[in-house]
């Protein structure tokens, strides 16, 4: 069963315009961040400071699940990644002409907000469009992230050479992600009915609308907790890769960049591959080996030490985890726009709070113990995914994918 020509169309203009909003939330990011040396050096910032400001965004992310909520019953998906989107650009122009230090950690946590917002909203979207044409791509747009946060650093990069002047990076930033909602607003997928088995996801009924809110269910507080450990194995590995090689592996200076580089590239190629292997073998399986591989490779290269059989441990981290925010964000949105929302938060406070919980397991013990912590991390995963109730894979998915 073959897809027909127009709706094979109609899948690859949505999935382009979907992919344009996880472009946009790795450009921003990346952006902005790429220049805090520049913001600490306006502001006069301490260390310290640049910690909060860091933590301020955050924050600001992991406390608007409410709001999420709120808007994506009024709003739907639709409407909210592209006002959400704009808003990110709007908050760069803000952080070019920030006066003083408070005004900064106002706008970041605007900032988080925002985030909190369109990571929502286009996750909806994504399942969406997996639902409707049967089709998986949710990792794909993943990986569309990281191509956003690559291309913020070449963009940081070529404008530094012409000017350091916040105001001319930032602007041409938000000018790009202006082009890029205004070019993929045609192509977002409109919201409607949500089906009892979750095969077509959208806004939610004027009932749902209205009721209020209501504890989760044991199922979306077992997807919560998938995301936050596999958002501390993911977030851990970026913060503490490089400081492991340099002071427990005694790596050369040249070698322990490499920690980020391994995982980061491993994700990348993983999720572009990871669509397939959830459509022959189901998000489940995907999810509970992937997470069990990182962790026992993880753990295996601590207890051989040296320099390979570290950055091999890394790799694993890295091919491992990548299938899983992806496969957590398509089971939590069969759930309904509240579940994606508190799952979505939780992955953020994941994300905000592992590495420093790394730290003071390392500041208590070692590092070592705190990578091991890592590696526990990614087993619980596993653990967790054996709770959670996965979409199965469907001939016609399979034979989509294999024919496109």
């Amino acid at each position: 069963m073959h897809m027909s020509s127009p709706a094979r169309d109609e899948f690859r203009r949505s999935q382009l315009a979907i992919g344009a909003l996880f472009f946009v939330l790795g450009l921003q990011y990346a952006t902005w961040v790429s220049r805090v040396p520049a913001l600490k050096a306006r502001l006069d910032l301490g260390e310290a400071q640049i910690g909060l400001l860091l933590m301020t965004c955050g924050i600001g992310a992991a406390v608007s699940f409410p709001l999420v909520t709120v808007l994506m019953r009024r709003l739907g998906s639709r409407l909210l990644s592209v006002l959400s989107a704009l808003a990110l650009g709007v908050i760069l122009l803000a952080l070019s002409v920030v006066p003083n230090y408070p005004v900064t950690l106002l706008v970041l946590f605007c900032d988080g907000v925002a985030v909190g917002c369109l990571n929502v909203a286009m996750n909806a979207q994504g399942a969406a469009l997996e639902a409707r044409f049967e089709r998986t791509t949710m990792s794909r747009l993943h990986a569309t992230f990281s191509a956003g946060s690559l291309l913020a650093a070449l963009l940081a990069s070529g404008v530094n050479a012409f000017t350091g002047t916040l105001a001319v990076h930032f602007g041409l930033a938000a000018a790009l992600l202006a082009l890029l909602v205004v070019a993929a607003r045609p192509g977002l997928l409109a919201d409607g009915p949500t089906a009892a088995d979750g095969s077509e996801p959208a806004a939610a009924t004027e009932k749902e609308r209205k009721r209020r809110f209501v504890l989760p269910a044991a199922a979306t507080l077992w997807m919560g907790l998938a995301m936050v450990f596999g958002t501390v194995t993911e977030g851990a590995m970026n913060d503490w890769s490089a400081l492991y090689l340099k002071d427990v592996v005694h790596a050369g200076a040249g070698i322990a960049p490499l920690g980020i580089a391994v995982v980061s590239v491993m994700m990348v190629c993983a999720r572009i591959f990871a669509d397939g292997w959830r459509t022959r073998l189901g998000d489940g399986r995907i999810v509970r080996t992937g997470s069990l591989l990182a962790g026992l490779g993880l753990a295996l290269a601590l207890l051989a030490g040296g320099v390979v059989p570290t950055l091999l441990g890394f790799a694993c981290v890295g091919l491992g985890v990548a299938a899983v925010t992806p496969c957590v964000y398509v089971a939590a949105a069969r759930q309904g726009p509240d579940a994606l929302s508190l799952v979505a938060a939780m992955g953020t406070t994941g994300l905000l709070a592992g590495p420093a919980v790394i730290g003071f397991i390392a500041g208590g013990t070692s590092l070592v113990w705190g990578m091991a912590a890592v590696a526990a991390s990614a087993a619980v995963v596993s653990l967790c995914a054996t709770r959670i109730s996965w979409p199965q894979p469907r001939p016609a998915a399979r034979l989509a994918v294999e024919t496109s």
